[in-house]
């Protein structure tokens, strides 16, 4: 057994970290779950500056992605959709209305002419894995020089954790990243293209909750227009709730239509006798013209799940940068500095005339040798001893080139060269300076190519979540039928009061047991009811309840007069101590009612009439206090019917 259970317990525990790092959460450090990740390489290994067939990238990712077709699909629409990896040609979906995208074989896509430039490809600064079947190679994470993870957002559910992070204005996060840069103070939130508003209050800098809207048209008292969506929200779902609400009688509206394309335009029109003023929050309470969304920054950071703020991973890349920029600037020195040491072989080559001394050599050996002796009178001018690659470089240059050697345009390149070498020395003593002229850039480069996504479209604004409660409409009857059934879908009988579905309510049995508990449709609470009340604080503590009970072992009658406090719902609770039994419950203030006596020889005074009001009002765990020391056999109350 304890083997199977260690067995049991290894592939959770592998299935779990699975589906966290490699499905649902995405890496910290280029923003990208898998699939999307492979989706880029993908598209970066096929990129010659044409359109694809989607069902042909989709195809070409399966090479590096273990899973089927259509998660690829969904993956890619979704990328494409966010303006800044992919650029599209066809129907990819509407963001506003919720329409799908068309078929893969339909739709063309190729990588965004500036993804390459903060993704970086480089294999010599991006490490590459094998993929799952070892014939290929694919990025482990991309070196990404934006937070992506902001930029895009991401949402995921794995084992025993999920991520919910909301994509941010792209001119914002670079600003912020700016600031951060420079040591200034910088604050960012959420931002998504179908505009909406939002109280970003509790929002706790990515890890808390949000309050969304939509934004309203209100110009025309008897028509209201929807003219943003909120977040997380399409015209098509946002509709549905709108029909819903009017369906279950919670607004009231006469009409509803949408004519949504590239911008959202909902036209709610209203009937006689009812204004914008009266609908506006019931939109907001039953429909989802406002939602409140929980957020958490939950991303794979060195292997592990950590939930991070939008403050944290702007001043992890901001920090990144620095390092990716100076590693790309060490490889570009190294590169020049062999370019640069190549151009001076040629040089020394042609111009002393090296070449001329292998002319007599028979082996390969010897025309090594005599090559390498050409340049030790010249060791100073090299940048590094010559190695059998710099000779056999050398040995490859066609006779016609030599011939044809320029050695001005030689000095031009090297000079180049120099001067190359010397701005990057320049740059790499300033990193910071670096990282802000290239955000700069890349805020430039983007206002060129797609302005529309460093504009905001969400509005932040401040107001409250509206409570259902406080708008909802008391018009549902609370009714009972006599029988024993108390509930609003009891047909007939007594309509004990008006009631919204969110009410708590308290009843009074016959056998003087209480309860407090929520609406009900249908309940049975027995034949005869005292008492039915709404259960809030200020409605219960203007009720005093008078108790007429009875020692069933002595027969001497009891008054206790109380009000309900505390209580926890759905519990009985019994106004007379056990074994008691209850006569009468009554919560008028003051009433008199009429004690009879049972008859015994040489008794005279058979009946007695008492005033409620005489009596101190005492808690609600109180005994009651005990009218006359003798059996009591009936109670006569007065404004009500019958003996008790």
């Amino acid at each position: 057994m304890a083997f199977v259970k260690n067995l049991f317990d290894k592939n959770f525990i592998e299935y779990a970290s699975y589906v966290i790092r490699d499905r649902a959460i995405p890496d910290l450090e280029d923003g990208l779950k898998p699939v999307q990740r492979r989706i880029m390489h993908t598209l970066f290994e096929i990129n010659d500056g044409l359109f694809k067939k989607v069902q042909y990238v989709v195809g070409r990712t399966m090479e590096y992605h273990p899973h089927g077709d259509a998660s690829i699909y969904g993956a890619l629409v979704n990328l494409a959709n966010k303006e800044i990896f992919i650029e599209k040609q066809g129907n990819f979906g509407n963001k506003f209305t919720g329409d799908p995208a068309s078929a893969g074989r339909y739709i063309e896509c190729r990588v965004h002419q500036l993804a390459k430039e903060f993704l970086v490809t480089n294999k010599s600064i991006t490490h590459y894995i094998p993929n799952y079947d070892g014939r290929s190679e694919e990025p482990e994470v991309y070196r990404a020089k934006l937070p992506i993870a902001l930029l895009i957002g991401a949402e995921g559910i794995a084992v025993g954790m999920s991520t919910k992070i909301l994509p941010y204005n792209l001119k914002e996060v670079l600003d912020a990243e700016i600031k951060c840069l420079k040591g200034e103070k910088f604050e960012i939130y959420p931002d998504v293209s179908t505009g909406g508003l939002i109280d970003v209050s509790n929002y706790n800098d990515g890890n808390g909750k949000i309050v969304t809207r939509a934004k309203f048209d209100t110009s025309d008292e008897k028509k209201i227009i929807i003219t943003e969506l909120p977040l997380d929200t399409n015209a098509k779902g946002l509709v549905d709730s709108i029909d819903n609400a009017y369906k279950a009688g919670k607004i009231k509206i006469s009409s509803v239509e949408q004519f949504t394309t590239d911008h959202c335009n909902i036209e709610i029109k209203l009937p006689r006798g009812v204004y914008t003023k009266d609908v506006v929050d019931a939109l907001y309470a039953y429909t989802d013209c406002e939602k409140t969304i929980s957020c958490q920054m939950l991303v794979i950071k060195d292997n592990m799940p950590v939930a991070m703020s939008a403050t944290e991973i702007i001043k992890y890349y901001a920090k990144k940068l620095t390092v990716i920029i100076k590693d790309e600037l060490e490889f570009e020195k190294a590169k020049l500095t062999e370019e640069l040491h190549l151009r001076t072989l040629e040089r020394i080559f042609v111009e002393e005339r090296i070449y001329k001394e292998i002319e007599n050599k028979k082996t390969a050996e010897t025309v090594a040798k005599a090559v390498k002796d050409g340049f030790k009178p010249f060791r100073a001018e090299l940048i590094h001893d010559i190695t059998d690659e710099d000779v056999e470089h050398l040995l490859q240059i066609p006779i016609r080139r030599i011939s044809l050697f320029d050695i001005n345009k030689n000095r031009d390149q090297v000079k180049a060269i120099n001067d190359r070498l010397k701005e990057i020395n320049r740059r790499l003593k300033n990193l910071t300076a670096c990282a802000i002229e290239y955000l700069g850039i890349m805020e430039e480069k983007f206002a060129k190519i797609s302005p529309e996504l460093l504009k905001r479209h969400t509005q932040i604004s401040k107001f409250n979540a509206v409570d259902v409660k406080s708008v909802v409409q008391r018009n549902l009857s609370l009714r009972y039928d006599g029988k024993g059934y108390l509930g609003t879908s009891v047909s007939g009988g007594e309509e004990k009061l008006k009631v919204t579905p969110y009410d708590r309510i308290l009843f009074v049995r016959q056998n003087g047991m209480y309860m407090v508990c929520d609406v009900p449709e249908k309940m049975f609470v027995g034949q005869g009811m005292w008492f039915c009340s709404l259960s809030d604080k200020e409605t219960l503590s203007k009720v005093l309840f008078t108790v007429l009970y009875r020692d069933p072992k002595t027969n001497y009658l009891f008054i206790k007069r109380c009000r309900v406090g505390g209580f926890i719902m759905n519990r009985d609770y019994f106004f007379a101590p056990d074994g008691m039994e209850v006569l009468h419950v009554d919560t008028r203030k003051d009433f008199k009612f009429t004690v009879h006596y049972t008859k015994k020889p040489r008794v005279k005074i058979l009946e007695q009439t008492f005033k409620a009001g005489d009596y101190a009002e005492k808690g609600l765990k109180a005994l009651g206090v005990r009218l006359e020391a003798r059996e009591v056999d009936s109670v006569e109350v007065e404004g009500a019917k019958g003996m008790l």
